[in-house]
């Protein structure tokens, strides 16, 4: 009777505090939406988020927030105590952007220029993790101003979740290498990401195996160089890489049993050659895999290594393949899931939290689960009067996302984090 009573207590009063968010959240939405303009007018590269992590742990330091940066070289982790014990809980946004041009005609369009593996590009938040860290960034400045709560919150800002510069560490992996879910050990963290597909006010989100394990592999193809006029004089390594893609494609196709989970392979890039009557020496070819389960990851790497080499001796090349470990499934713990949803449908509505289905896109988020339970969601960034299929997709120089998605992000976080901390 004693818990009962407890309980009866306590959910009024957190109601109202809850209302006391809401009026918080509408007064500092043009603060958040400013802080996102920013980060996208000056976006960088993963590995390079140096202003980014300033500006970031700045914003931090004036809350009063106990402040780590240089973590996996430039995250920046906030650890906010609340006015009791309690548990310990991670919220998570990625601060790096992609080797993109800009195409979009915002006021704050991104004109940063580099060079990325040697290739002239712009730099663009084409993937909306500058709306991550100003929405978290906003959280931040809400919980600070009201730590009327139990626990801890870690405010994880992760560079490098597009994957660190070769021959680099970086990301969450590395972030969990450097010990940032320890001191204080977290018992749960929370992600979103923000999709320019679907709908501002809408929110998708999946049990378990929510996105796929991700590995990118490079292909090396040695053959002899000739003449063009003299083909029969080469071992061409061009003719020896269209094969091997070709056959690549059929383990998908005649290989994997698709009725389990989906499989994608897809070749990014290949290189080759300098002139039009000259047939090279060699080829480079680089590509992804993306899976959904660890047997079909584990059979498919298997026969890549035997296909390669394989297809290649047929043509009389050489060919060695090299497969990086890559990310392992976004996998969302069942039991915190459902016991999350009721938080979502609050705040956007039981009709707009959407159950969705696994998609082969990836996240680093992933190496964060496997060490504590995890609950990754994604949030509407489309305007409404877009169609989907007009929609520019992520990792593209026209990608948009209407801004005012944002403020149920933010939202969502705060509702999250009261609701599992006072649980």
């Amino acid at each position: 009777m004693k818990q009962l009573l407890i309980g009866f207590i306590l959910f009024p009063t957190l109601m109202s505090a809850q209302r006391g968010y809401e009026q918080q959240i509408e007064a500092i939405e043009s603060k958040v939406i400013e802080w996102r303009r920013d980060f996208h007018q000056n976006p960088e590269l993963s590995n390079r988020e140096f202003k980014t992590a300033e500006k970031i742990a700045k914003h931090l330091k004036s809350l009063g927030i106990k402040t780590q940066t240089g973590i996996a070289k430039t995250g920046v982790v906030g650890i906010l105590k609340g006015n009791r014990p309690g548990k310990v809980l991670a919220l998570r946004a990625d601060i790096d952007a992609l080797p993109v041009t800009e195409r979009t005609d915002v006021s704050f369009k991104s004109t940063v220029t580099t060079t990325f593996r040697g290739v002239e590009t712009g730099v663009m938040h084409a993937c909306g993790h500058d709306t991550h860290t100003a929405i978290l960034m906003g959280v931040a400045e809400l919980l600070a101003r009201n730590n009327d709560f139990p626990g801890t919150v870690k405010f994880i800002f992760q560079p490098a979740e597009e994957g660190a510069p070769p021959g680099e560490e970086g990301g969450a992996e590395l972030m969990v290498k450097e010990g940032v879910l320890k001191g204080p050990d977290v018992d749960a963290i929370f992600g979103l990401h923000i999709s320019a597909g679907m709908d501002v006010g809408k929110i998708n989100y999946k049990p378990g195996g929510a996105m796929a394990a991700s590995q990118s592999f490079e292909i090396h193809v040695k053959g002899k160089q000739s003449h063009g006029s003299r083909p029969w004089a080469s071992v061409d390594p061009i003719m020896a890489s269209v094969k091997i893609i070709d056959g690549l494609q059929t383990l998908v196709s005649r290989e994997m049993e698709l009725t389990n989970e989906a499989v994608v392979l897809s070749i990014g890039k290949i290189s080759s050659g300098v002139r039009s009557n000259i047939i090279p020496e060699e080829a480079h070819i680089v590509g992804t895999l993306r899976t959904l389960d660890y047997d079909m990851q584990a059979q498919i790497n298997q026969r890549m290594r035997e296909m390669v080499p394989a297809i290649a001796k047929a043509y009389r090349a050489e060919a060695t393949i090299d497969i990086a470990k890559g990310y392992p499934i976004t996998y969302n713990d069942e039991k915190l899931t459902a016991q999350m949803l009721p938080s979502l449908q609050r705040v956007a509505g039981e009709e707009n939290v959407i159950l969705a289905r696994a998609i082969t896109g990836a996240e680093d988020f992933s190496f964060f689960q496997k060490e504590v339970p995890g609950f990754y969601f994604f949030l509407g960034g489309k305007p409404a009067n877009v169609p989907a299929s007009e929609a520019a997709p992520h990792h593209t120089p026209d990608f948009y996302i209407d801004e005012s998605g944002m403020k149920l992000g933010i939202k969502a976080f705060v509702q999250l984090t009261l609701d599992y901390l006072n649980d």
